[in-house]
């Protein structure tokens, strides 16, 4: 009688990725020497945003009322669960359009899978979890690419639709303004310690909720006169996001560090070791451009750092506008949005700690 086998089970999804999420970005220093080579390229006057300032994406006028917003990201594993991986690489690529201050209307899928590997219904349940967010931002998954990849690979390439009056660049911070973000840092972390089979059940739910919770607030914060600057931070953390902001705009971005929200035990974590190596490769990026306070902790300049995929939006805005730019966030459910530094002029495209 011949033996049953059951079939080969799957490894886990962070296991065949070199890098998950936004930490497997290209290090910003070697980036830089990279999009060198795109500088002279012709730019037509409709292009209102290309690549001058690092910004988050794309922006072509239409017509006196409409600019295309155009965007994509895509990145590994980071997380073992397909559908929540799905989940979060689609809210990922999607908070781009938001970060412009625009409205998402459409997507297209980027699918990379090493099919000898994984199942067909793992990869249906990733493209499942990023169908699912589509839906709640309200917009069709319209059409994509596939190929067999030696490493997963998932994400979009999102558009949406913006006023040209009201696209709203990194680059355009004033000084005297104040900076808000909308998520808590330390997301890298987490992930680290998932990948080290270290993260409690607790921590996994803190960061399946803060990576699948879409930026929704930016069409309305876009809206407001005094909201002058917005992206959303990233894989190059707040750090780096911040710095492109300050070189953008020529200006000085203070952070007040104890103001800066983290999520819940990830500074433990840290302490324990769980940081990426992301976060390294991003401080020997751009370190020599931040100026930290004396005794600052080896922990802190990790989290300073730390990659954050599906990250929180950062907003320039008056003085007198923090109070509405608050209420906004709130409205969307952001509850750990909070004012951490401001604009000065003091030691311009520099990140000053305090």
């Amino acid at each position: 009688m011949n033996a049953i086998t059951s079939p080969k089970p799957e490894p886990r999804l962070t296991s065949l990725s070199h890098g998950g999420g936004c930490g497997c970005k290209i290090a910003p220093g070697v980036l830089s020497e990279i999009l060198k080579s795109g500088s002279g390229m012709p730019v037509p006057p409709e292009l209102l945003v290309g690549i001058e300032t690092a910004d988050d994406a794309a922006v072509y006028k239409i017509n006196d009322e409409q600019a295309l917003i155009a965007t994509t990201d895509f990145f590994m594993p980071i997380v073992d669960d397909p559908y929540d991986f799905g989940r979060i690489a689609a809210t990922n690529a999607i908070s781009d359009v938001y970060a412009m201050g625009g409205k998402p209307i459409m997507a297209l899928a980027l699918v990379g899978m090493p099919i000898s590997v994984l199942s067909t219904d793992t990869i249906g349940r990733i493209l499942a979890g990023g169908q699912a967010v589509c839906k709640a931002a309200g917009i069709p998954i319209a059409g994509g690419h596939t190929i067999d990849s030696v490493e997963p690979i998932y994400g979009l390439v999102a558009m949406g639709l913006v006023h040209p009056k009201r696209v709203k660049r990194n680059a355009d911070a004033r000084v005297g303004d104040r900076l808000i973000l909308g998520k808590p840092l330390g997301v890298g972390v987490l992930s680290a310690a998932l990948k080290k089979e270290a993260l409690s059940p607790e921590g996994y739910a803190q960061m399946i909720a803060t990576t699948t919770q879409l930026n929704t607030p930016g069409p309305e914060l876009a809206a407001l006169d005094g909201v002058h600057a917005l992206t959303d931070v990233t894989g190059f953390g707040l750090a780096g996001h911040g710095l492109e902001l300050a070189r953008g705009a020529h200006c000085t971005v203070q952070v007040d560090w104890a103001k800066v929200p983290l999520l819940g035990g990830v500074r433990e974590l840290a302490e324990q070791g769980m940081v990426t190596g992301a976060s390294g490769r991003n401080w020997a990026g751009y370190g020599s451009s931040v100026t930290l306070p004396a005794g600052f902790a080896a922990v802190d300049q990790a989290l300073l750092s730390d990659p954050q995929t599906s990250g929180g939006l950062l907003v320039s805005c008056t003085p007198e506008t923090v109070a509405q730019v608050l209420a906004i966030f709130r409205q969307h459910g952001f509850e750990a949005a909070a004012e951490i530094g401001e604009i000065t002029g003091e030691a311009p495209g520099r990140l000053v700690v305090r």
